[in-house]
C-alpha cells in the first residue's frame, strides 16, 4: 500500500515538517509514502498528481500551491481518495485539514497591540492563497477592533519564503512612517524580517517587534527568539493520514473536513521573555 504526499516548497521547515509526520504515522500503518515537491509551480504540481496516479498510488495527500486550477482539475479525474491539507480549494469533494487562520492572525495582532503597538504592518503570502486571505482578514480585524485602519498601515504581499520576508521587511523598514511591529503571515518570512531589521539598524523588540506564524523549530534558536502562532503540526499530519486511510478501506466513509486551534509562542522577538 502506497499515499502520495505532494507540497509546495519542500525547502520551507513547515511543510517540510507536515510532509516528516505524516510519512511517519503512513510507515506506522504500512505504508509506503511517495512525494513529490512542487516548488510553488502549478505545471509542476499538476505533473507530480498524474505521475503518483498514473503508479496507482492508494490515496492522495496534496498541499496546494496557491491559485492552482490545475490541481483541482487533476483532482476532479483522481480514482483515489485524497485529502487537501493546510489549504483549502474550490472543491466540493475535498476533505480540508486546516487551523483557523483568521482567528490565529487575530489573536497575534491582539497580542501585539497589547505591547502598546499601534503601527501594526503586516508581510503576507501570496494573494490568491485562501492562507494568506484569512490571515490578512484577521491581521485587519485585531486592527479596525482597537479603531486602527488598516489601510494606513504596510501590507506587503510575496511567498511564505525568507528571501520575500527579507524583502518585504528592507522596503518597509525604509518608510518615513515606520511601524512599531509587524506581523508575518509565515515563520520563514518573520526570519527574513528580523534579518532586514538587523541591517536597518533596528533592535527587536526595542525599536520593533515581530510574530511570526507556524512555529517551525528554527524560531527557537533565531537572535531575538522568534514569538509565533504554533500550528499543531503533528495533530494536522495524523489527522490527514487518518482521514486519507479510512477512505482508502471505506470509500463510502465519511468525509468531514477539521479545523484546528492554534496557539500563541510568546518568546523575546514580540517583548515577552523568552519561553520553549
Amino acid at each position: 500500500m502506497s499515499i502520495g504526499v505532494v507540497t509546495p516548497d519542500s525547502s520551507n521547515e513547515f511543510f517540510g515538517y507536515l510532509t516528516r509526520a505524516i510519512e511517519s504515522v503512513a510507515f506506522d500503518f504500512g505504508y509506503t509514502t511517495l512525494l513529490g515537491n512542487a516548488m510553488e509551480d502549478p505545471e509542476r504540481e499538476g505533473r507530480y498528481v498524474r505521475t503518483l496516479l498514473d503508479r496507482q498510488v492508494d490515496g492522495l495527500i496534496v498541499i496546494p500551491v496557491p491559485g492552482s486550477t490545475v490541481l483541482e482539475a487533476e483532482l476532479d479525474r483522481a480514482p483515489v481518495p485524497f485529502v487537501i491539507l493546510d489549504r483549502s480549494l474550490d472543491d466540493e469533494h475535498a476533505v480540508e485539514i486546516t487551523v483557523d487562520n483568521e482567528q490565529a492572525a487575530y489573536l497575534a495582532t491582539g497580542h501585539l497591540l497589547g505591547h502598546g503597538n499601534t503601527r501594526i504592518a503586516c508581510v503576507a503570502g501570496p494573494e490568491s492563497a485562501r492562507t494568506t486571505i484569512a490571515r490578512v482578514a484577521g491581521w485587519r480585524r485585531g486592527l479596525v477592533d482597537q479603531g486602527i485602519d488598516p489601510a494606513t498601515l504596510p501590507l506587503e504581499y510575496g511567498t511564505f519564503r525568507l528571501d520575500d520576508g527579507y524583502r518585504a521587511g528592507m522596503e518597509i523598514l525604509a518608510r518615513e512612517a515606520r511601524p512599531d511591529a509587524i506581523f508575518a503571515t509565515s515563520d520563514e518570512q518573520a526570519m527574513g524580517v528580523l534579518r532586514a531589521a538587523a541591517e536597518r539598524g533596528l533592535r527587536v523588540p526595542d525599536d520593533l517587534a515581530v510574530l511570526g506564524f507556524d512555529g517551525i523549530e528554527r524560531g527557537r534558536f533565531s537572535v531575538p527568539s522568534l514569538s509565533t502562532v504554533q500550528q499543531p503540526m503533528e495533530q494536522l499530519a495524523d489527522c490527514a493520514f487518518r482521514h486519507l486511510e479510512r477512505r482508502i478501506r471505506n470509500s463510502g466513509a465519511d468525509a468531514l473536513p477539521k479545523t484546528f486551534s492554534t496557539k500563541l509562542v510568546l518568546r523575546e522577538s514580540c517583548g515577552c521573555r523568552s519561553s520553549p
